[in-house]
């Protein structure tokens, strides 16, 4: 007499078990941390939601590389910080919570200065130089493009230092949303005018109410 009966068919239950909610994210995490640990991860990213849009934030082993718009394709600056740093381009928030609590303090008002290592690979020469300096213009000021280029040396070079920054790879951080043409109107800007605007506005409406020192 064939005694044998089959169980119930626990297959589908163990797929399921292995390929559950949640199971993907712990395994990139895993893989996050393991590539972290031996020196494999090229480029750490994450987005924020901010009143500018998504904002993505990459970094490097050195620091913050890239604050990029919706506007500028964030798989395009992907795909471009891959060419540049290498292939293993991760999404990591953790490794961009710092950048992204600054940048949370820095729309609430509360933060005038960020205090951020940062990675200047993607620019080189001159463009770096105007780039560096655009951290010493104070929050809810504006300078003229004429002004920067007197101030890094260079009065015959404005158009210059319009490229440099509508190249900027850090907007906000680097705030060259506070250099204006000479009239006063707008001038270029990466995230667009209107962004440009807004963050303008922010910062008039923030002076009146920062606090004397940034939260650290």
């Amino acid at each position: 007499m064939d005694t044998h009966t089959d169980g119930p068919d626990t297959s589908g239950l163990r797929a399921r078990a292995v390929s559950g909610p949640g199971t993907l994210d712990r395994l990139h995490e895993r893989l996050v941390a393991a590539a972290s640990r031996d020196g494999l991860l090229d480029v750490a990213y994450t987005n924020v939601d901010t009143p500018v849009g998504s904002l993505l934030l990459a970094a490097t082993g050195s620091g913050l590389v890239r604050v990029a718009f919706e506007s500028e394709d964030h798989e395009l600056v992907l795909d471009t910080l891959a060419g540049r740093f290498g292939p293993r381009v991760l999404r990591a928030p953790a490794r961009l919570d710092h950048a992204a609590r600054e940048l949370d303090e820095y729309f609430a008002g509360t933060r005038t200065r960020f205090d951020l290592p940062l990675d200047l690979a993607l620019s080189r020469g001159f463009r770096q130089l105007v780039q560096r300096r655009l951290a010493d213009i104070e929050y809810g000021d504006t300078w003229s493009y004429a002004r920067v280029a007197r101030l890094v040396g260079s009065p015959g070079a404005v158009r210059a230092v319009g490229t440099a920054c509508a190249t900027n790879p850090l907007p906000i951080v680097l705030p060259c949303h506070r250099v204006l043409r000479a009239d006063g109107t707008l001038g270029g800007y990466a995230g667009g005018p209107a962004r440009k605007s807004a963050l303008l506005a922010l910062e008039a409406r923030g002076r009146t109410r920062a606090p004397s020192g940034d939260p650290g």
